[in-house]
């Protein structure tokens, strides 16, 4: 099947995180904690080993319309306001690119999904459409609880204010 043949589904939301820029990329760096942001994640753990960089793995479990599936994601982008994941499968190519742009403390996330299916899959296209919509508002919602919930710290001098 050419790339041509091959469906795309598209998502993009915008989210305003009160961290600053460097701890919220920092979080999401670690493409483990889908778990706790990415409503179709059951689990995503690390593969590889060291620090963090262009080339590290994680073997992701998600669940979608009541079937599991299985991704081996790359981190394929680690600039300082810009992650780039790719995750691949037989059935498809699942791309979360993440842009941050700090401002007075808060940084403004645009998350964009982007899902290459392929074979039978891309025949449900129309109804995926609608699916991954739906999932792109569960991330807009939980995407800042769980960075809420793992940057709380207490301010230490001159830190950003709770």
């Amino acid at each position: 099947m050419s790339k041509a043949e091959a469906v795309v589904i598209k998502v993009e939301r915008v989210m305003t995180l009160d961290h600053p820029l460097r701890e919220v990329a920092g979080f999401l760096a670690d493409f483990s904690n889908a778990e706790l942001w990415d409503p179709g994640t059951i689990t995503c753990n690390r593969v590889d080993t060291g620090g963090l960089s262009v080339g590290s793995e994680w073997h992701n479990l998600s669940e979608f319309w009541g079937r599991r599936t299985e991704l081996l994601y790359r981190l394929t982008r680690f600039d300082a306001d810009h992650l780039t994941f790719v995750g691949r499968n037989k059935t498809a190519t699942s791309t979360d690119d993440m842009r941050f742009e700090e401002h007075d403390g808060r940084t403004r996330l645009t998350y964009r999904a982007r899902v290459e299916f392929n074979g039978l899959a891309r025949l449900a296209t129309p109804l995926l459409k609608r699916e991954f919509d739906r999932l792109g508002d569960e991330v807009s919602e939980r995407l800042p609880q769980a960075v809420d919930r793992a940057l709380r710290v207490p301010p230490s001098g001159g830190g950003h204010p709770q």
